[in-house]
């Protein structure tokens, strides 16, 4: 259209930013979030976002514009390998974080033992057995639409029993299941999505641990022990 500026013919853009796996944060002066995406909003999760404005503004250009800055960041399981910081004014700050994809070269998946699986019934099937056994309070939380995905079922079953005898004593157990969104893992140079496990509670044994680690890794599964939390990067192959 004539006289019109290139700016006014651009859409809006929350769509695209919405369903990019890169974490962006934009901050006002007072140092509070005006937006963020659903990626940053795992982030807060494992962040203060008084932390991520730190950054904001360590790693901000001299002069208005963008600075783009390598360096290794680490929030629980959540690893980066850069971020990028940009404004135009003095009223508002973006922040943009780089995830890192997870390498484990030394695990190999088998693909011969690999099926087609529902996760959601080898993870319920784990749970009731669970329950004859133990008194906890257990609070599921699943994403119904994850895709059946190929995995060995029966390692993975035995990786379950034992991972929910740990937490046998623990008054409530909080499990949840769903895909990671924006983060990948590396296994012999072949990147899968992941799909994330985790069973969190206020207390749960550590005997087995060992164990539990070793079947993880014969699936090319990554484990994190916590206080009180397992977590499961499984590696999603189809």
């Amino acid at each position: 259209m004539p006289g019109s500026s290139p700016e006014s013919n651009i859409p809006d853009l929350t769509f695209f930013l919405e369903t990019d796996n890169t974490p962006f944060l934009l901050y006002n002066r007072l140092g509070e979030i005006v937006y963020l995406n659903r990626a940053a909003e795992i982030v807060l999760g494992h962040v203060e976002k008084s932390e991520l404005y730190r950054l904001a503004l360590l790693y901000a250009p001299s002069d208005f514009g963008s600075r783009t800055t390598a360096m290794e960041l680490q929030y629980r399981h959540l690893n980066f390998y850069a971020v990028s910081v940009a404004y135009r004014d003095e009223e508002y700050i973006g922040i943009r974080l780089y995830y890192r994809p997870q390498t484990r070269s030394t695990m190999v998946l088998d693909s011969s033992r690999l099926t087609m699986t529902n996760i959601h019934i080898i993870l319920e099937a784990a749970i009731t057995l669970f329950s004859l056994e133990s008194a906890t309070r257990l609070d599921l939380l699943t994403d119904a639409a994850l895709p059946e995905f190929k995995l060995d079922q029966n390692t993975f079953s035995r990786l379950l029993r034992k991972s929910l005898h740990l937490f046998r004593a623990s008054t409530h157990l909080h499990i949840s299941l769903s895909m990671a969104i924006g983060e990948s893992m590396v296994i012999r140079r072949q990147r899968y999505p992941i799909v994330r496990l985790v069973l969190e509670a206020d207390t749960r044994d550590s005997n087995e641990e060992r164990d539990i680690k070793t079947l993880a890794e014969e699936m090319g599964i990554a484990p994190l022990f916590e206080s009180g939390r397992i977590l499961f990067d499984i590696p999603f192959v189809q």
